[in-house]
């Protein structure tokens, strides 16, 4: 479903990711982990053409969408929830949501955004800025799932909330995956959070992949080990 060849990219004259290779199955769950500054948010940058690519190949479904802007890889089928959220902080959870529905939607939410998320239901005419952070990641998840996606992209989901959000949101990907038939890639410090969800885990270091394991297999104390500051 999702497949990235030799992808290689950087910032001016700096390189930051080299060859990275990667293929992910429809359904799966992977998690890309690694500490700060290790390339997991400008590799899913790249990904959605925020950053150009120095080379290599992005495919979603058998499509190549390397040459593609980022509105034209929403379209394909790829969504993302950066880093810190980003939402809209002065619309409200309503207008937030709808920003990511497609024309054909002509503003209306599905239902089944709300049944993922019901204190967005609850909300739908409060502010973005006024709800709680794991409320706000709620709302940045169901604005990336409006536009209908096969490939989710989530840049650090857990970072800044409390611990019993983040195992509400691993319940709510898990479900999401299944409801949908989603394929999503996640990069994160917690390995707590994606061993409730993944089904693979990659490690980033230096803009390289150096560990790749299965759910089965995974070796929690060598990840660790490379996620320690």
């Amino acid at each position: 479903m999702f497949k990235i060849d030799q992808l290689s990219c950087g910032y001016g004259q700096s390189q930051i990711l080299h060859d990275l290779d990667l293929n992910v199955a429809k359904r799966e769950i992977v998690a890309v982990m690694g500490r700060n500054g290790m390339g997991k948010t400008t590799l899913f940058k790249s990904l959605m053409g925020i950053l150009p690519q120095w080379k290599g190949q992005v495919s979603v479904d058998g499509h190549d969408v390397s040459a593609l802007e980022t509105h034209e890889r929403v379209a394909r089928g790829i969504a993302y929830v950066p880093q810190g959220r980003m939402i809209f902080p002065s619309m409200t959870v309503l207008e937030n949501i709808q920003t990511g529905l497609p024309a054909s939607a002509r503003g209306k939410v599905p239902e089944d955004l709300y049944a993922l998320f019901p204190v967005l239901y609850d909300m739908q005419s409060r502010k973005g800025g006024n709800l709680s952070g794991g409320q706000q990641q709620q709302l940045a998840i169901a604005r990336a799932l409006a536009t209908n996606p096969k490939v989710l992209l989530l840049d650090e989901p857990t970072e800044g909330i409390q611990p019993s959000i983040i195992k509400d949101i691993a319940r709510t990907l898990k479900e999401i995956r299944n409801l949908r038939d989603l394929t999503i890639v996640v990069s994160e410090q917690v390995l707590s959070f994606t061993l409730e969800i993944a089904d693979r885990f990659l490690v980033i270091e230096k803009g390289r992949f150096v560990i790749e394991e299965t759910r089965d297999r995974v070796d929690e104390a060598t990840i660790s080990r490379y996620l320690s500051v």
